[in-house]
């Protein structure tokens, strides 16, 4: 019975100190912090120099993350390709054309939302090359024409290099 009051009462100083915190309003971290600026004599243009620094620091870390981001959809998008132009060509292999052509329109999607980055961007300039190559070999699937095994390894061979910058 002793621990059950014990627990309650902690629960309730809990309680009581959460809602005793959250009735401070939000400026009160501002005054506090801007009354200990005065005490401690820094000046304002050492605080704004610091808030600039710390301005400059977030969007730094923002572009960085971004650039990174941007890296991996790009790098999923080519191995995703790279895994359909194999599917492709074993359909080819197989003399199954009209799987070979959706597995190409695949590879094709799979490259399309990475070409479509920074368009000073190397990179995605040879994306969209890349992904015009494997639409002329899927119209050409898709046509009936037999697509050249040699052509669809070209394709993964340029895929295999645009992975490995």
């Amino acid at each position: 019975m002793a621990k059950f009051i014990i627990i309650l009462v902690l629960i309730a100083c809990s309680f009581g100190a959460g809602y005793y915190l959250g009735q401070k309003p939000v400026g009160t971290l501002q005054t506090n912090v801007s009354d200990l600026s005065k005490r401690l004599a820094i000046s304002e243009e050492t605080i704004e120099g610091f808030q600039q620094s710390v301005k400059k620091l977030s969007k730094d870390a923002l572009d960085a993350t971004m650039r990174i981001e941007r890296g991996l959809r790009r790098r999923q998008g080519l191995l995703e390709a790279k895994s359909k132009v194999v599917q492709a060509k074993a359909e080819i292999l197989g003399g199954n054309l009209p799987d070979a052509t959706k597995a190409l329109a695949d590879a094709v999607t799979a490259l399309e939302p990475p070409a479509k980055g920074k368009q000073d961007d190397p990179s995605a300039e040879a994306l969209s090359d890349l992904a015009a190559s494997l639409r002329q070999a899927r119209l050409e699937a898709a046509m009936g024409k037999t697509v050249s095994v040699k052509k669809l390894h070209e394709l993964e061979r340029r895929i295999d290099q645009l992975l490995n910058q």
